[in-house]
């Protein structure tokens, strides 16, 4: 059998298509980072080009001596090293963008970071996990009105499901699903799931009814009157409810109200102490780490068991019954 070879025409865009393809390019390559990375890198770079901008430096391309001293400078202005590490990180990411080949680990900018880390420590600050029955005593300061109602909502789905801070606000009606044994939430896109592919959380209805994530979504909802969109939005004083969603930020000032309201320091809690008040219960309460990340959709042991250090500080424990 001959077969018969046909020529494909090689057809090379016009320079104006391949401007728009070059364009094209640039949105993709931005699009590799989340939104809020990139916010960060240029809220970072832009620091760092006021700093040079005061003392006569040019910000781009820097020599990395330069890099240094700034570096030393937010260390003496009691900065800690993660603070100074996403610096670095931004001025980085500033120059690659433009083409400039910036050598993050020169000399100049190693030896001073290892100086800073040594001096200043690199643990970084922990928050205080909501425990189970903290998480009690922050739900029962709530009142029955739709305040009330939305901010129990958030506290129990928040930590019933582990959720980020950023995850449990962008949450919509059409992301939860009922099922007998509870909800079944979708996460379209998280901080470990850059690329959009999504994962399921089971939120099971618990048996203290006031910390039942199921039963306090219901009545917010209905109370709300939502059935499409944003699910947990903003109440203004008039109590009136808008169409939008709450911030991330919103997520740590409610946990950091309620623990208030409770009599507890709110200096010691943040958003993430839900997630980790999760895993630090879910631990003592014998759940295996396979299943603490299956909810927390933690891809490391070593960061899940982070979560989880405090709840086993005395299993097993070496000093106990000798003394």
């Amino acid at each position: 059998m001959l077969l018969r070879m046909t020529s494909v025409a090689l057809v090379l865009p016009s320079p104006g298509d391949l401007a728009a393809l070059v364009e094209r390019a640039k949105e993709y390559a931005a699009d590799a980072r989340a939104s809020s990375t990139r916010r960060a890198y240029e809220s970072d770079f832009r620091a760092f080009e006021r700093w040079c901008t005061a003392q006569g430096l040019v910000a781009r391309p820097a020599p990395p001596s330069v890099v240094a001293v700034y570096l030393t400078h937010l260390a003496d202005s009691g900065r800690k090293v993660a603070t100074l590490e996403r610096a670095l990180t931004g001025i980085v990411h500033a120059h690659r963008s433009q083409g400039f080949d910036w050598p993050r680990a020169h000399p100049a900018i190693a030896n001073v970071m290892g100086g800073i880390r040594r001096r200043l420590g690199t643990a970084p600050a922990q928050k205080t996990p909501v425990v189970d029955e903290l998480l009690a005593a922050m739900v029962a300061t709530l009142d029955e009105d739709l305040r009330g109602l939305r901010d129990r909502a958030l506290l129990t789905l928040g930590w019933s499901g582990a959720f980020r801070r950023s995850e449990l606000v962008a949450l919509t009606v059409a992301d939860v699903a009922r099922s007998s044994e509870g909800l079944i939430v979708t996460l379209r896109r998280s901080k470990g799931d850059q690329e959009g592919k999504g994962a399921e959380k089971g939120i099971p209805y618990a048996s203290r009814a006031a910390l039942c994530a199921v039963r306090s979504l219901d009545a917010w909802l209905t109370s709300a009157g939502i059935t499409e969109g944003p699910i947990f939005r903003y109440i203004d004083r008039h109590g009136g409810i808008h169409g939008e969603a709450l911030g991330d930020r919103s997520v740590a000032r409610i946990v950091q109200r309620t623990v208030a309201a409770a009599g507890l320091d709110a200096t010691t809690v943040a958003g993430h102490s839900l997630r980790a008040g999760f895993a630090t219960t879910a631990a003592k309460r014998g759940k295996s780490l396979d299943a603490i990340m299956r909810q927390t959709l933690h891809k490391s042991e070593r960061v899940a068991r982070s979560y989880i250090r405090h709840a086993k500080l005395f299993d097993d424990n070496a000093a106990t019954g000798l003394l």
